[in-house]
């Protein structure tokens, strides 16, 4: 599997046309930043982390591309890549709920013209909110309508409020719309309370809050052969976790796409501690399913969590939960299905 780097040698614009679904990209491209390709139209731009791109920031979003249809724009998302809390307090440990990768996919299906990626570094913290203002949404992004959510500070320090950002539109020509307390308390959402419910396995609320199914990304290899000796063969899924959230260990109804085919079975996340393991795994059974996955790339989707990880007194009594857990599990699948 491709991890994202944590660097790039320079910002990127993404390309790409309005999605239908948020497990299909086309025609996606990355150019540099400084490309002389970079279009000339003038632009209404949002700014911020958008970590998961959760229902709040979607309601963001259509306000950015309504206004760019109504005034003949192009819609901008800015956004920032590590984490700002990944640079400025190193010792965060922060999980992410997208990887980079996945946050341009699912923005891409939001009918967007461009995505800008800055990248965050403490060189970029110190600059003043003026000069990110004059070089980033002035000459990059030819800015003409800012969209900010109430409460935002940006430049040194997060000196700078809405108000500075007003003075610098009169400045430099561009109009600020503010989102206001209400719009966003109406949502009552934030990535951190999301981070929070897949911490403690809530999938229910973690999935009404994003407005789709959280999912990984990994690579399938090869594990001891214990769920294949039991009935359960399973794809041991091998995740970048340096810094994509995992949910809390346990085991959990899923799904996948192979061959463009919709494929259900449950997941353990967690140590096996009846066959005594040392370090956590991913291990997925799909149901019905006998393709050989080695070496593949899957997205695994959360759907609902059925249990805690537990040890059991014998591999029979194992056998035995995980036949219930099938049968949860089925039967949930079928009831989302109908």
């Amino acid at each position: 599997m491709n991890s994202d780097p944590l660097k790039f040698n320079s910002p990127v614009l993404i390309f790409f046309k309005p999605l239908n679904s948020y497990f299909y990209k086309k025609n996606l491209k990355v150019i540099s930043a400084t490309a002389q390709s970079i279009p000339k139209t003038p632009s209404v731009v949002t700014i911020g982390t958008f970590d998961g791109v959760h229902i709040g920031h979607q309601k963001i979003i259509r306000k950015l591309t309504k206004k760019a249809a109504e005034h003949h724009l192009i819609s901008v998302v800015l956004t920032f890549f590590p984490h700002p809390r990944m640079v400025l307090q190193q010792n965060a440990n922060i999980k992410l709920l997208n990887t980079i990768a996945e946050r341009k996919e699912i923005l891409s299906a939001l009918g967007l013209d461009f995505i800008y990626i800055q990248e965050f570094t403490k060189a970029f913290a110190e600059m003043s909110a003026r000069d990110f203002v004059k070089t980033v949404l002035v000459d990059k992004l030819k800015v003409k309508h800012v969209i900010i959510g109430y409460d935002h500070h940006f430049g040194k320090n997060r000196s700078a409020n809405i108000d500075d950002l007003r003075a610098f539109g009169t400045e430099f020509g561009f109009e600020v719309e503010e989102i206001s307390a209400q719009d966003v308390d109406d949502v009552a959402v934030s990535s951190t309370k999301i981070r929070t419910a897949l911490n403690s396995g809530d999938i229910v609320t973690a999935t009404a809050f994003l407005g789709y199914d959280y999912y990984i990304n990994g690579t399938v290899v090869r594990g001891k052969g214990f769920g294949k000796k039991m009935e359960f063969p399973t794809a041991n899924i091998s995740v970048d976790a340096s810094y994509k959230l995992i949910p809390k260990n346990g085991v959990y109804v899923i799904s996948s796409l192979v061959q463009n085919k919709t494929i259900y079975g449950m997941m353990n996340i967690g140590m096996n501690p009846t066959f005594h393991g040392d370090k956590k795994t991913i291990e997925a059974h799909f149901f019905d399913f006998y393709q050989d996955l080695y070496g593949q790339d899957l997205r695994i989707n959360f759907l609902d969590r059925l249990r805690d990880e537990r040890k059991f007194e014998s591999v029979d009594a194992l056998i035995a939960q995980l036949r219930q857990d099938r049968t949860h599990a089925q039967h949930f699948i079928a009831q989302r299905n109908a």
